[in-house]
């Protein structure tokens, strides 16, 4: 088709992520921006920064988020889609409303955002909704024209997304030794949440025990591991567990956590484990510290053999799909015919959050959605 690299009515593409520091004197500066309000002293801060003092106080997320825009505007222009990329964080620099503010003064009126989490949360879509909203309150109180902007839907189901970590459990199953391969386990991983968060993600309707959020990550493992078994013809067992608690003790969190599945794994006799990190775009943080010495020196002690698979990170087929849901939401803004591309039970996600879904504790505006006040 001729219009198919059409972008319209979008003038650009916002890659938002979460942030991280970039050395030793950023760690305490950046955790007092993600605790801001929670009143949580310099010292404990300090406590909680150990994990990037432990890789010279570099979070790696900033990097990936380069490589990711690299790959990203390398696809566009390979395909023939003109339409800049802009990239801004919550947390730390590029602060999202610093960019929000470059992107009005480049005369940008129509902004499609991608934010680096593919699943239904709080913190995994409206929490950034709400710092878009936020910022626009921000450059509105500066007297600045205010873009319209949208958000694209989830895209946890997207073979874009699925086949790289598809190939990186294969990857890790080849890594393991021949004699312990065949019987080992998939542990598909993800962020844990409070289960009160967990069981309000998505829209209302599908409220609930665990939630939108649960039920993405479950499909999301059973397509894994279903291709898993058409390529090698061996059914692995799996379970979707839970990593990088950080909330108070006496507060229900997902569970169980990764480590003390491990435990039981070789109680049980396993012999061997994949550990899938599902939930995460790019090895940022939660995996290289989490997964990668929490959970592997837990494994060591046991003497239960793991590998850790790889996430999408700059995957060309990631980079390929998200110009499919550029594409596929301008077609739906500009009124065109268009079929989404989705994988699995669930179907293609909602394009507009709806009122209800993912709700706050404390309720706040949200941007890029059907209660958003910046129509």
């Amino acid at each position: 088709m001729s219009d198919a690299l059409d972008a319209t009515p979008y003038d650009a593409l916002l890659l938002l992520s979460f942030g991280g520091p970039e050395g030793p004197d950023d760690v305490v500066p950046f955790l007092e921006n993600v605790t801001r309000g929670r009143g949580i002293p310099k010292e404990r801060l300090k406590e909680v920064g150990q994990h990037y003092f432990l890789f010279g106080g570099v979070s790696p997320i900033n990097d990936q988020n380069r490589a990711l825009l690299d790959a990203l505007r390398k696809d566009f222009a390979e395909h023939g889609l003109d339409l800049p990329i802009y990239w801004g964080n919550r947390n730390w620099a590029p602060y999202l409303t610093d960019t929000l503010r470059e992107m009005v003064a480049d005369g940008r009126r129509r902004i499609l955002v991608l934010a680096t989490s593919a699943y239904a949360s709080y913190s995994g879509c409206r929490q950034y909704r709400e710092n878009l909203a936020d910022s626009l309150a921000a450059l509105a109180a500066e007297g600045l024209e205010l873009p319209k902007i949208d958000k694209l839907r989830h895209y946890f189901n997207h073979p874009g997304f699925l086949d790289p970590m598809t190939d990186g459990v294969l990857a890790s199953l080849a890594d393991l030794p021949e004699d312990v391969r065949a019987g080992a386990h998939i542990a598909f991983t993800t962020h844990s949440i409070p289960t009160a968060s967990a069981d309000t993600s998505g829209p209302v309707e599908t409220h609930g025990e665990g939630g939108a959020y649960v039920e993405e990550h479950l499909d999301v493992a059973q397509l894994i591991a279903d291709a898993v078994r058409e390529r090698t013809g061996i059914d692995h067992p799996w379970r979707l567990v839970y990593q990088s608690r950080s909330g108070a003790p006496h507060i229900p969190w997902l569970e169980p956590d990764i480590c003390d599945h491990l435990e039981a794994l070789h109680g049980a006799g396993v012999p061997a484990v994949v550990m899938a990190p599902i939930g995460f775009v790019s090895d940022h943080m939660e995996v290289l510290y989490d997964l990668d010495t929490e959970a592997t020196a837990k494994a060591g002690e046991l003497g239960l053999p793991v590998r850790r698979s790889a996430t999408v990170g700059d995957d060309p087929r990631f980079a390929a799909a998200i110009r499919e849901l550029v594409l596929e939401r301008a077609a739906v803004e500009s009124g065109r015919e268009v079929t989404p591309c989705a994988l699995g039970a669930l179907g293609a996600s909602h394009n507009l959050c709806p009122v209800g879904c993912c709700p706050a504790r404390a309720p706040r505006p949200a941007a890029a959605g059907a209660d958003s006040p910046y129509a």
